[in-house]
């Protein structure tokens, strides 16, 4: 494949015959614009009073292929205009026809609720001088207004991948006549497990369709799903992959807590201490931390020491989420608090700096994350901050961008990070004044030694008060330490004391052999329970808990014992008559 020499882009091709897709790579040799690229005159005059004129690579690149019907994967960094690359044909191909009720001619997927609004934008933007109608299918806002919008019939359904299926279950939309699908941020819909998703809504629209998918990298998972349902794609790759922009000035401070338990709360000094040495150069900025909880703690942390900023994250409620990012696009608010929900699309070209509170589990996130400064090629500066236990996910940064970061000085110098928190402080002092002036009891854990044991066991056989056979108990006591009381036939032997399981043999001048009765074997048994030190067998205080629980439920005499029945007295005789 060939161009002219005149022509503003050169472009070279080469088939991959073994997965049937067109490889293509464009190379700037002149400036092109808007009008050479077949575009809508009236989509045209549209992008001209917006304020554009020449298209970049992606762009360029893209939208030919796209307005001759064919499958387009295109990759490119962030911010590179890969939202008109779609938008700008679609609307093309789509200004002659009208939808159908609950039949959408088009259908566009993005991740996030943020991105599937902006790209609405955009598309209001082309389309003022076209009558084409869209519908917006995200989550936080009711079924019945986008069932209204779905029933008059629209020729462009933006949608995040759960609300579309929702409303496809419900029986509220067909998509049996989408005849351009486009799937936004490929790679990010595929870390969010939408792959299942994906696949299921792809299985809803006709086999005939053209499919358009873009992102800033390229997963192999993707791979597999342009070989299942794209159709000899054209692949525009116009940078590297998980390239960054060189108009970022990109950053890294190595540090290290005084205190694992103060972490949290020293980074959150340095981040503050960074941004005060960027002085008036950081105009407004977007925070990003890996974690909601910390998204909240840290917009909280800024506000406490007087700085404008706001949270954003997908636990927020849809009309607080976009009343947050209103006031950060309008310049009302200046610094954003974000997960990686703001990470992919957002297009606020003022933004002057990008700060990593958390360096990203995933490495494909950072060049997501800086990619939201320096954009429509304004220069920015993107600062990380990073931990030891972060190292590892550093390297696999550097290794994915191929560039090592510059290290940067801690803005503190040598100071002695204190505590954020003004509570703190006076705990540590109190804690630190009760530990001078008097110092802690501790409970001694030592076992009791073996020759306790006998004077446990003689306490232990002492009857007890409160019991309601306190006569009868300390008659059988002062029997059963008489060395001549014989044990009565048929008695059992009392159970043995956790003290004597210790020692393995009874200790001198214990009373083992002699049968107390009934009732000061049961005493005998729970008192010597309750003088057992810690940390005793558990196997034989679990017999002797057993035998307890025996004692206590079965009250019958076993043996014959002291009463004789009269039947046996008799002669066989006697007994016969």
């Amino acid at each position: 494949m060939s161009r002219r020499a005149s022509a503003p882009w050169a472009m070279r091709a080469d088939m991959n015959a073994a997965a049937g897709q067109m490889s293509v790579r464009y190379h700037r040799t002149h400036m092109t614009k808007f009008s050479d690229l077949n575009l809508n005159p009236k989509v045209l005059k549209a992008i001209d009073e917006a304020g554009y004129e020449t298209p970049t690579p992606i762009q360029a690149g893209a939208i030919p292929p796209a307005l001759e019907g064919k499958d387009v994967l295109g990759i490119a960094q962030t911010g590179t205009g890969k939202t008109a690359s779609f938008t700008l044909p679609m609307i093309t191909l789509l200004a002659r026809g009208r939808a159908r009720a609950r039949m959408p001619r088009s259908l566009v997927l993005c991740p996030t609720r943020e991105l599937a609004a902006q790209v609405a934008e955009n598309f209001d933007t082309y389309t003022k001088h076209l009558k084409l109608t869209k519908a917006l299918l995200i989550g936080g806002v009711s079924f019945g207004e986008q069932d209204k919008l779905i029933d008059k019939g629209v020729d462009v359904l933006i949608a995040t991948p759960g609300r579309l299926i929702d409303h496809f279950e419900r029986g509220k939309l067909i998509l049996s006549d989408v005849k351009i699908m486009v799937v936004d941020e490929a790679d990010r819909m595929l870390d969010m497990g939408f792959i299942p998703d994906i696949e299921r809504i792809f299985q809803m629209t006709p086999f005939t369709r053209q499919t358009l998918f873009f992102s800033a990298t390229m997963a192999p998972e993707i791979e597999r799903i342009t070989n299942t349902f794209l159709s000899a794609p054209t692949r525009i790759e116009v940078a590297r992959q998980a390239t960054t922009s060189e108009n970022i000035e990109q950053g890294v401070l190595m540090f290290k807590p005084s205190r694992k338990d103060r972490e949290a709360t020293e980074k959150r000094k340095v981040l503050r201490a960074l941004i005060d040495a960027e002085g008036d150069k950081c105009t407004n900025a977007i925070i990003f931390c890996n974690r909601k909880m910390d998204v909240d703690t840290v917009a909280k942390s800024l506000k406490k020491y007087g700085y404008d900023a706001a949270p954003i994250h997908g636990d927020l409620d849809q009309s607080q989420r976009t009343k947050t990012l209103d006031g950060f696009r309008n310049g009302d608010l200046r610094f954003l608090v974000a997960s990686d929900v703001a990470a992919r699309g957002l297009d606020v070209p003022s933004v002057s700096h990008v700060y990593n509170f958390d360096v990203p589990s995933h490495a494909e996130d950072y060049v997501h994350r800086i990619g939201r400064t320096g954009r429509a090629g304004r220069d920015g500066k993107a600062i990380m901050i990073c931990v030891p236990r972060d190292e590892k996910n550093l390297e696999d940064v550097e290794r994915l961008v191929q560039r090592e970061i510059p290290r940067l000085e801690n803005p503190l110098g040598g100071q002695e990070i204190k505590a954020d928190l003004q509570t703190d402080a006076p705990a540590a002092s109190t804690e630190a004044g009760t530990s001078s002036d008097k110092p802690k009891r501790t409970r001694s854990r030592s076992r009791k030694k073996p020759e306790t044991a006998k004077t446990d066991a003689d306490q232990a056989v002492t009857p007890q008060a409160a019991s309601p056979q306190a006569d009868t108990a300390q008659t059988d006591a002062a029997q059963a330490s008489s060395p001549k009381a014989d044990a009565p036939k048929g008695r059992t032997k009392p159970a043995a004391t956790p003290q004597a399981n210790k020692s393995d043999k009874p200790a001198q001048g214990s009373t083992e052999k002699a049968a107390p009765q009934k009732v000061d074997a049961t005493q005998d048994d729970k008192s010597t329970n309750r003088r057992s030190p810690r940390g005793g067998r558990g196997d034989n205080t679990r017999n002797d808990n057993n035998r307890q629980q025996n004692n206590r439920n079965d009250n019958r005499v076993v043996g014959l014992g002291d009463h004789t029945p009269e039947f046996i007295g008799l002669s066989f005789a006697e007994r016969c008559e």
